[in-house]
């Protein structure tokens, strides 16, 4: 494992997930939820992270105050409705394997309906994926699907980890990387969307965030600003360097794509995105299907 830069619950990227799943708690608390989860208030409160996420939705669905807060939970109830959307079509067309890169604290192989037979691999830092278990275990949750977690840094062999649990590179498989490149190294993220496609068999789909100006996301003052309170130095979290177009990169890799908006998609989903345009206008969902 790369011993470069861990992280744990508390600290760095992993502090990132926790802000996540403060996020989807507070969209859980929403009389007008676009999705609900009903572990990510308790997986964030074990953590004890403090800061504006210390305790969500227990404005009992009002707004969140903090502007930058406010903005990042509004988005990322809208993102996680998204990709779950993904998912129930990808499984509705019967494929059975699912990867959810750098999955932190995401809880969609408890929360969501699976269809029977369903695998979910769940690939991240081991202390990340412990510390999940342990909170679902104590609060007696049961995954819907068969539920693999792969604990493994995906800067080193994570396809080697895959196939050890179980995965299947001669069928289709859904992935989803969200939130996760941005704070990958450009090489590092050509070589995951490389080892992807390699593991893809005809009939594989792929969602990921992309962010298309990462400098100018950071340099917004309101996320420049508030970052602080939320403990994030979330110009340090992104790795520097020239990158080629993820667009660019899937389609050498021959996925077809369809590219979504978040303004766009917010619209349709009846949740226009009213704050932080910074959050918005630089970040796409990319949907790829492989011939």
């Amino acid at each position: 494992m790369s011993t470069d830069q861990q992280w744990d619950i508390v600290t760095g990227v992993g502090r990132t997930a926790l802000a996540v799943a403060a996020g989807r708690a507070t969209e859980t608390a929403r009389p007008d939820a676009l999705m609900t989860d009903p572990y990510a208030s308790r997986l964030v409160a074990a953590a004890q992270p403090g800061g504006p996420f210390s305790a969500p939705g227990r404005s009992g669905g009002q707004e969140p105050d903090d502007e930058l807060w406010a903005a990042t939970s509004e988005y990322v109830g809208l993102r996680s409705r998204v990709f779950d959307d993904y998912f129930a079509s990808a499984t509705a067309d019967g494929l059975t394997q699912v990867v959810i890169l750098a999955a932190g604290l995401d809880t969609r192989a408890y929360r969501l309906g699976w269809p029977s037979g369903t695998v979910c691999f769940e690939l991240d830092q081991p202390a990340v994926l412990e510390f999940k278990s342990g909170v679902l275990d104590a609060e007696g949750a049961k995954p819907g699907c068969d539920h693999r977690p792969v604990p493994v840094d995906l800067r080193d062999d994570w396809g080697a980890a895959l196939r050890a649990a179980g995965h299947d590179a001669a069928s289709p498989t859904a992935w989803l990387a969200e939130g996760l490149l941005p704070y990958l190294p450009p090489e590092a993220e050509t070589r995951l969307l490389q080892e992807i496609s390699r593991l893809s068999a005809p009939g594989s789909r792929f969602a990921v965030e992309r962010i298309d100006d990462i400098a100018r996301l950071v340099g917004d003052p309101v996320l420049r600003e508030g970052s602080d309170d939320l403990g994030i130095d979330v110009k340090s979290l992104f790795p520097e360097g020239e990158r080629e177009p993820v667009e660019t990169q899937l389609k050498a890799f021959g996925w077809e794509l369809e590219n979504r908006s978040v303004p766009g998609t917010a619209a349709a989903l009846g949740r226009p995105m009213t704050r932080m345009k910074a959050l918005t206008e630089h970040v796409t969902h990319t949907f790829g299907r492989l011939p």
